[in-house]
């Protein structure tokens, strides 16, 4: 059952942004110049709409855009309207009030999550449960909140395992489960949209399960080093691969023990974050190549067995300038110039670079938005132009390697610019909004909301009891 609407941070101003009445007299950096911010704005929420007009035109109803044959592609047999649901903050965010208002009706309307299919739970809380979360609280359309009431019931059964860490994959219409060997960013990256279900709905069931999920796994962290492994079996526990690294497969745990605190004050997971952060900085912190980089260690001795970083990796400066421990404001400025340097290597960032010997490991780039996301972060935390200049770096890369007439597409190779033929939801749930917010930050109030892992902004609300959702 829907709870009450949320008390809406966000207003419509003439120019077509939507913004916190308490930001609208900001006082902008004064070493920035007034208008090449709005400049820069407009004209990234001129590449919004491109790419949301080319996913209209030739991918309207169906989950993604492939954007160089202008075909859609699904996930499933039955669409899950990924995009919509992903990009409708977004469009809010950046004021395309007639694109936000359609692509709004057609998540009401037409998603279904009772079709007979297998989705993968992470991938759907993050996407799906939170963009149906943030387009609640920014539009106050309780179809909405109903919607993601109904997909939190369905993605319930995942965490029927005997350790409490959710299986990997979850049949929408039977509840069937499936893939035990799951990895702690799956795991650990669900508890801000079951959580924030939780406070809307007032079922405490949502935010019990996931943080019993996130405790669960955290206790499994080796004892000597405090670091978690890449794989875990969530049926026994065991870890089959102990390989750690802050990049895929783990990424977005950390995040959440941290993100966890600040949303819901739940101060067990402002504990757990201080701890994996001792030992991310202890075990994986590389003082190699010129720069600060996290390569990876083996979970059980933290010796380091490889010097590998790459797109995913670029999160955490972001997280270590929100951190606010120690010095981690300046490893973060640190570990962003060596995210820059990575992009600039060929011109736009790989998948996987060796940061030792800078050559590329894996070349592929997928749209990423995480080294945008710490330009964004690092740039409301310091006001320093620098970071809007990186913006302006990684807007240019992106127009002159990935667009195309119907909207962007990946890259399979960074060293010739080779294209592929898709536009993940991602694109404009993530990487357009993190740009647009960098050059328009009075968009939002960064101190009223934590943007989940897909940068889906939700509400922030503290808990006194330092336990979570009640």
């Amino acid at each position: 059952m829907a709870g009450p609407k949320p008390e809406s941070r966000f207003i419509a101003t003439a120019c077509g942004l939507a913004v916190v009445a308490s930001a609208c007299a900001a006082p902008r950096p004064a070493s920035v110049p007034a208008r090449e911010p709005l400049a820069d704005a407009e004209r990234v929420r001129a590449e919004i709409r491109h790419s949301w007009d080319g996913y209209v035109r030739h991918a309207w109803g169906h989950d993604e855009l492939r954007p160089v044959s202008r075909t859609p592609h699904d996930w499933h047999e039955s669409t899950l309207l990924m995009t919509p649901v992903d990009a409708l903050d977004t469009l809010v965010l950046a004021g395309l009030d007639e694109e936000a208002a359609r692509a709004r009706e057609l998540v009401a309307t037409e998603l279904r999550l009772d079709a007979p299919i297998e989705v993968q739970v992470f991938e759907i809380t993050i996407r799906t449960l939170g963009g149906l979360l943030s387009g609640y609280q920014l539009t106050g359309d309780d179809r909405l909140l109903a919607k993601a009431e109904e997909l939190g019931e369905r993605l319930l059964p995942a965490f029927g395992s005997p350790t409490g860490m959710p299986y990997r994959y979850v049949h929408l219409a039977t509840g069937a489960t499936s893939g035990a060997e799951s990895n702690p960013a799956e795991i650990g990256t669900l508890i801000l949209e079951f959580g924030t279900l939780s406070k809307l709905t007032g079922r405490d069931e949502f935010y019990v399960a996931a943080k019993r999920a996130l405790v669960g796994l955290h206790r499994r962290r080796d004892a000597a080093t405090g670091l978690v492994g890449e794989k875990i079996d969530v049926e026994t526990g065991r870890w089959t691969s102990t390989r750690s690294l802050v990049g895929a497969r783990i990424d977005s745990y950390y995040e959440y023990l941290h993100k966890c605190e600040l949303l819901f004050g739940d101060a067990e997971c402002g504990a757990m974050w201080r701890e994996a952060r001792a030992a991310l900085h202890r075990h994986l912190a590389d003082e190699s190549a010129g720069g600060l980089w996290y390569g990876e260690a083996e979970m059980t001795t933290g010796e380091r067995t490889a010097t590998h970083y790459g797109a995913l990796h670029a999160f955490l400066p972001g997280l270590l300038a929100i951190s606010g421990i120690g010095d981690d404001l300046d490893r973060a400025r640190r570990l962003q110039e060596s995210n820059l340097r990575m992009w600039n290597l060929h011109g736009i960032e790989p998948e996987v670079l060796d940061y030792r010997a800078m050559e590329v490991v894996h070349a592929g780039y997928p749209l990423r938005p995480e080294i945008v996301e710490s330009a964004y972060v690092l740039f409301v935390k310091t006001g320093d132009p620098r970071y809007r200049a990186m913006g302006r770096t990684f807007l240019a890369d992106l127009e002159r390697h990935c667009r195309v007439d119907a909207g962007y597409t990946v890259l399979k190779d960074v060293t010739t610019k080779e294209q592929g033929d898709l536009m993940h939801s991602f694109f404009l749930a993530e990487t357009l909004k993190y740009l647009y917010l960098l050059f328009a930050p009075e968009a939002i109030d960064f101190d009223e909301v934590i943007f989940n892992t897909e940068a889906h902004p939700l509400q922030l609300t503290f808990h006194s009891s330092g336990r979570g959702p009640e």
